[in-house]
């Protein structure tokens, strides 16, 4: 082979590993949303059957769980994207970092001990609990999860804003954490899931339950009319049944401490005892807009 040769494949052998080195960079670098676009980083807009990109935040409100009422005081965020409303509701689609709803821990007034009743337990409860009480591990946290895939949420943004039937329908269960309870202490399962029916109007609970009244919030538009701001809405729903709490203390334990947890909880609890109240800021984007902006920000 030929000095001359020799160099000339020397060169298009750069020339073809710098060509390669810039497809592997242009097939890693994603797009960045800019603007008020960037809440919606993790809408699946890539996706044309999305619509609507939506990001809710609950920052307020609270939820009452047999006996037991927690106020929501850590802001919780559902967030995904929506297909065309069609025959009442839109199809929901999953969060693409996998996080549709947040799980985010709330405390629950009164803790441990507030859950337990030590008069009632039986003696091997009542020495767990006074060990947690000892060492300070009484903390317990209420944690809201998705009970099943994402594309069993509903929306129906005509009823949110014209303030009747359902607005939101929600499957969940509640995550009780605590040491002694274990890391499987759920009320609610993708079996036997919470199913809300939220609505921004007013409730009808069977009696003695009163009814709640929603709201549909207070509309603003930005980016050229683009995104929706609906401020001030509350999403309401006391006609939910809640099961038993099970998987509390881990296998060994759970036959003896799941009856506690229901009996001090006053698990399982029938429609009309339990409540919903959430109050919500949402963002809503036109899939195209969202689509538009991730184009011309290369």
């Amino acid at each position: 082979m030929t000095r001359s040769r020799f160099k000339m494949m020397g060169v298009v052998g750069a020339a073809v590993l710098a060509m390669l080195a810039t497809l592997a960079l242009a097939s890693t670098a994603s797009a960045k949303l800019t603007g008020g676009y960037t809440r919606f980083e993790f809408c699946p807009f890539k996706n044309l059957e999305v619509a609507r990109c939506t990001v809710a935040h609950t920052e307020g409100g609270e939820v009452t769980l047999g006996s037991k009422t927690v106020p929501i005081v850590n802001e919780v965020t559902l967030q995904g994207g929506l297909s065309k409303q069609s025959e009442g509701f839109a199809k929901f689609f999953e969060a693409t970092n996998g996080e549709t709803l947040e799980k985010v821990p709330q405390p629950v007034p009164g803790g441990l001990l507030g859950l337990v009743p030590p008069e009632n337990s039986p003696p091997l409860i009542k020495a767990l609990v006074e060990l947690a009480a000892e060492n300070g591990l009484t903390g317990v946290n209420s944690t809201l999860e998705l009970a099943r895939p994402a594309s069993e949420i509903k929306i129906s943004e005509s009823n949110l804003g014209e303030a009747e039937g359902v607005a939101l329908f929600l499957p969940i269960k509640a995550k009780l954490e605590n040491p002694l309870l274990g890391t499987n202490c759920y009320v609610g399962s993708a079996t036997n899931p919470i199913i809300w029916e939220l609505t921004s109007g007013e409730t009808s609970p069977p009696p003695p339950a009163e009814p709640l009244l929603g709201a549909p919030g207070e509309v603003e538009f930005f980016e050229g009319g683009l995104i929706l701001k609906l401020s001030n809405a509350k999403l309401v729903d006391n006609d939910w049944a809640a099961p038993k709490a099970s998987g509390c203390g881990g296998p060994l334990l759970s036959a003896l401490i799941d009856p506690v947890i229901n009996l001090a909880a006053g698990l399982p609890a029938a429609a009309g005892v339990n409540e919903a109240i959430l109050e919500n800021t949402l963002f809503v984007a036109t899939g195209n807009a969202v689509r538009k902006n991730d184009e011309l920000n290369p």
